[in-house]
């Protein structure tokens, strides 16, 4: 295992994106390339790293060996492609006809965004087109850009925001080293945005006044009070803010970059999971960790509280493990997953926990067998994010039927019948990958964040997009405030954007 030294200076080598976008394989792939290329500037001499490169090369899997030859050939293949695909777009600016689904399809297997993401007829190149915005010459659905509240300030890519529990406040976490709390209150965006700029607080994740490496912030969370923000950093160290924007407490344990932080319903604990492969429960009042679960044998890639004291964590090494505080030992295990799990969410019950993972598969699992409940498997690609819609027993819809959405590489959102085990819709009116899913407080309408720059806003019932707004950056995160009347999102061009949503 490696010291702390040699991990910082492993975490130099890569940057903030590189985190959301890449597998652990790949990241060490990036750090053995910089490495070498950083000693062959240098003259020859001893290289202490040596045996750290030959470890990483030894753990390279095949498949992503292979993966790497395929993205270089479809590399040299983007731009003879790109230009034939232009030169079909401008014939087509002289018929009347729709472009055939051929070209589409084309154009999104060579990885051709601009083209496939600004079709007028909003239909995708799925095998089952949607209806999208029923006009072919405009768009509708378009929110304009009077109900958008852009929020400038942060110097890098956004990856997080969360709503504080009452509404009137927006924290945004960006790989500038910084998190924000934005003061947004109610009424509509353009009356907000024409009483002058919104106040916002910036909480520093450095000392003094330039930026210090490793300190970006890649998680976020309010408590259930609504009065203490957490942020995760890259630093590998949580830290408690208060709604003021002042900084509560620093929690100093893990020795790697956090993925991800969650309080539990009680507010007394908060709950991380890190790339130094453990979880740990920290107790609040104290600032002082609780407990280190040391169970997985690769980074710690999420984790998810079932109920006060018992949670579920997930890892690159295909596991699952359910553990309780005071225990030594995970209650529960779950193996089924080919590939690494990017995401767990227990559902609003605490009864069913959903997974999804790199092996293209999302799966449904109870504590009370071991056997997966449900295994979806209509998805073509890596599965990025999951969501329990907000109904069912212990809500505040309790007689609606309880959904799980999915968000994938393959570009679709999925919605399935965790009843009957079933897929009830697959939305298709992305590009490219799909980061973030959120539902609407009422379930009925659910928000959809891309790599292809749009927000899309979703009625569950029809399976279509009712609204859309397209930005200049890619979408890591959207969110939903309490009142369901505005949406959060966060994008890869600096920016955080406010929607208001009156459906």
């Amino acid at each position: 295992m490696q010291d702390d030294t040699d991990m910082d200076e492993d975490f130099q080598f890569l940057q903030p994106i590189d985190l959301i976008t890449k597998d652990v394989y790949e990241l060490q792939k990036i750090i053995k390339e910089k490495k070498e290329k950083l000693r062959q500037d240098k003259p020859r001499g001893k290289d202490k790293d040596n045996n750290v490169h030959e470890r990483e090369h030894g753990r390279e899997p095949a498949r992503e060996r292979e993966k790497e030859k395929q993205l270089k050939e479809k590399e040299q293949d983007r731009d003879q492609e790109r230009e034939k695909i232009e030169k079909d777009k401008e014939r087509e600016k002289n018929k009347d006809k729709e472009k055939p689904r051929e070209d589409l399809m084309d154009a999104k297997a060579n990885g051709d965004k601009d083209v496939v993401r600004h079709e007028e007829n909003g239909k995708t190149a799925d095998p089952e087109p949607m209806e999208v915005c029923t006009s072919s010459t405009s768009l509708p659905c378009e929110i304009p850009s009077s109900d958008v509240m852009v929020l400038e300030g942060h110097t890098s890519e956004v990856f997080a925001c969360a709503w504080s529990p009452d509404g009137s406040l927006l924290a945004s976490g960006s790989g500038d080293s910084t998190a924000r709390i934005w003061t947004i209150g109610d009424g509509p965006c353009h009356s907000r945005m024409q009483n002058g700029p919104v106040d916002v607080m910036v909480l520093k994740h450095f000392k003094g006044r330039t930026n210090e490496k490793s300190k970006d912030v890649t998680t976020l969370e309010w408590n259930g009070e609504g009065n203490l923000l957490a942020t995760g950093s890259y630093d590998g160290q949580a830290r408690i803010w208060n709604r003021d924007g002042e900084l509560v407490n620093t929690l100093i344990k893990h020795k790697g970059p956090i993925f991800s932080l969650k309080w539990n319903k009680k507010g007394d604990y908060l709950l991380s999971g890190s790339v130094d492969k453990t979880a740990i429960v920290w107790d609040v009042k104290s600032g002082e960790w609780k407990q280190q679960f040391e169970f997985h044998s690769a980074p710690t890639l999420d984790v998810d509280w079932r109920n006060n004291n018992s949670f579920a964590t997930c890892s690159t090494d295909n596991m699952i493990y359910v553990c309780k505080v005071g225990e030594s030992r995970p209650v529960k295990t779950f193996s089924g997953h080919q590939s690494e799990v990017n995401a767990i969410k227990w559902d609003p019950s605490g009864s069913l926990l959903a997974s999804c993972s790199d092996d293209t598969t999302a799966k449904i699992w109870s504590v009370k067998q071991d056997a997966c409940v449900h295994d979806f498997k209509e998805h073509a690609k890596e599965i990025y994010t999951i969501r329990w819609s907000p109904t069912g027993p212990g809500t505040s819809n309790p007689n609606q039927q309880l959904l799980l959405a999915s968000a994938s590489f393959d570009s679709t959102v999925k919605l399935w019948d965790v009843e009957l085990g079933r897929l009830l819709h697959s939305l298709n009116g992305h590009r490219d990958p799909v980061y973030s899913v959120a539902f609407s407080p009422n379930s009925e309408y659910l928000a959809t964040g891309s790599l292809d720059r749009c927000l899309n806003i979703w009625s569950v019932k029809e399976a279509k997009i009712i609204k859309t707004y397209s930005g200049n950056g890619g979408i890591f995160e959207v969110c939903w405030n309490k009142e369901g009347n505005k949406v959060a999102a966060c994008f890869a061009d600096n920016v955080v954007c406010v929607f208001d949503v009156r459906i």
